[in-house]
């Protein structure tokens, strides 16, 4: 195995070295090429119409007229050719069914930045054995490591011991694949603040980024989402560690403005700190969680009751059925909707938003129009291009590729080398490609029907793998990789 590998990468080099340094000649051999599309890569600020040539899941050919022989030629005459989108907040799952609604939203690689298992070896082996469409990684996370030490009750502090265990077994994860820190620091909120900055020194140690759902939700002073970016940036500032504020917007609900003010000015000024968000007017998570607690809706933004949605039906609830599903054990999804459309376009508007869908796909053994959850978990990046780039004009096509390629590969290569090879299309990346009818392209999820496919995607490569032919799943293939730090 270990000698067909080396022969392997040796064949590519030369491959590479061949095509980027010579003329094509019609006898080099190529597995892909597609034609005539409007390639857009958004680190060299190539858009223009012309042919990428596909060698061993590598990119090594961008010109126009590529003549070489070829196993498949692919036509992407009036279409966008860009790198395969990056989804940088994803609650990925091991199950190849629910890869469909991620890459039929164009989505080539997903990570569980929000937070995952102490046991990165297993989460990865669950992922090879379901036979992967896309590429996957996650951080462990904040609360299983809490778990891991004994604290199931998210209101009450780690003590020293406790916090020094939690650091051991943050670093051990890292060094066996975590991508990175996740905390739920608002669902956690007995967590103090020395808890959070020693593992914020665990990952400015081991060159890993954390990513945090912050502390407060909303502008009710002295609680504010503000104040939570502030200490965020504070954290970062003093450890040196990456750090990246999740959902952004799902937390703002008014304190947008000073919170994109803190961040845009902190990174300005050497601070490691960036955020993403969804383009959805709802969340979603458990009623049971902290959020709910007492004063809720102010804190989401003077709505009451009737503004929160049972996930599974889209039952509009009353104060009593709030109460009811409330008091039940265990875990209800619900949907409230708050979110402020002013306050998205805002965070798009800024050079440093990086869209996010904070969802999974979509799975249910009962079949797939059984699927119950969030439409962000299906629809994200189709809405994204359809209704704030195409039809809000927003901001412009190429710009838009920037924020869900290149700046998510770019947020987290330093802690998964493999991100270098992301988000681009040039001579030597990893052939991760979306081809799109920019005209066409659109989300038809609904928060009733949750599981419709995009459309508008006609192919998706993966490590030079088509995931998606002319519109069709082709789900006999496994060409996902672990995007595991390194």
């Amino acid at each position: 195995m270990a000698i067909r590998t080396t022969s392997r990468i040796i064949v590519l080099a030369i491959a590479l070295a061949m095509f980027a340094t010579c003329q094509e000649k019609a006898s080099d051999p190529l597995d892909i090429i597609i034609k005539n599309g409007r390639v857009i890569d958004p680190e060299t600020n190539r858009d223009e119409v012309t042919d990428v040539g596909i060698f061993e899941g590598k990119v090594v050919a961008i010109s126009n007229d590529l003549n070489h022989e070829s196993a498949r030629v692919i036509d992407a005459s009036g279409l966008i050719v860009s790198p395969g989108f990056i989804d940088i907040l994803s609650s990925d799952r091991p199950n190849k069914h629910a890869h469909t609604h991620k890459i039929t939203d164009g989505v080539t690689t997903t990570m569980g930045m929000h937070g995952g298992p102490v046991d990165p070896l297993a989460y990865a082996k669950r992922f090879e054995e379901s036979g992967a469409l896309i590429n996957y990684g996650r951080a462990v996370g904040h609360r299983s490591l809490r778990r891991a030490v004994g604290l199931n009750d998210g209101t009450i502090p780690a003590n020293e011991d406790q916090i020094r265990e939690m650091q051991a077994l943050a670093e051990k994860a890292i060094n066996e694949g975590s991508a990175g820190i996740g905390f739920g620091i608002n669902y956690s909120p007995g967590a103090s603040y020395e808890e959070v900055f020693a593992l914020f020194e665990v990952a400015a140690r081991n060159n890993v980024p954390c990513h945090l759902h912050a502390r407060y939700k909303g502008n009710i002073f002295p609680g504010t989402m503000s104040l939570a970016v502030m200490e965020v940036v504070a954290a970062a500032a003093a450890t040196g560690a990456q750090a990246q504020l999740a959902h952004l917007t799902s937390s703002t609900v008014g304190s947008a403005p000073l919170c994109l003010k803190l961040i845009e000015g902190a990174s300005g000024r050497g601070v490691d700190v960036g955020f993403d968000f969804h383009i959805w007017s709802r969340n979603m998570t458990s009623i049971q969680s902290a959020l709910y607690d007492e004063g809720w809706e102010e804190r989401f933004g003077g709505i009451t009751y009737d503004s929160i949605y049972l996930a599974s039906t889209q039952e509009q609830l009353t104060k009593e059925r709030f109460f009811e599903l409330r008091s039940e054990p265990g875990s209800t999804n619900v949907q409230t909707e708050f979110i402020p459309e002013s306050e998205i376009v805002m965070a798009i508007k800024s050079p440093m938003g990086i869209i996010s869908s904070d969802g999974a796909g979509l799975f249910s053994e009962e079949g797939h129009k059984a699927e119950r959850g969030h439409p962000r978990s299906t629809g994200t990046f189709a809405r994204f291009l359809r209704m704030f780039v195409r039809e809000k004009q927003v901001i412009d096509l190429p710009e838009a590729i920037k924020r869900i390629t290149l700046l998510p590969a770019q947020r987290l290569e330093k802690s998964v080398s493999l991100m270098k090879g992301k988000g681009r299309i040039q001579i030597g990346s990893d052939a991760d490609i979306t081809v799109f009818d920019y005209e066409s392209i659109a989300e038809n999820a609904t928060y009733m029907h949750p599981y419709e496919y995009s459309s508008g995607v006609k192919y998706v490569l993966v490590n030079g793998t088509l995931v998606i032919d002319n519109e069709q799943i082709i789900s006999e293939v496994s060409p996902g990789q672990w995007m595991k730090h390194q």
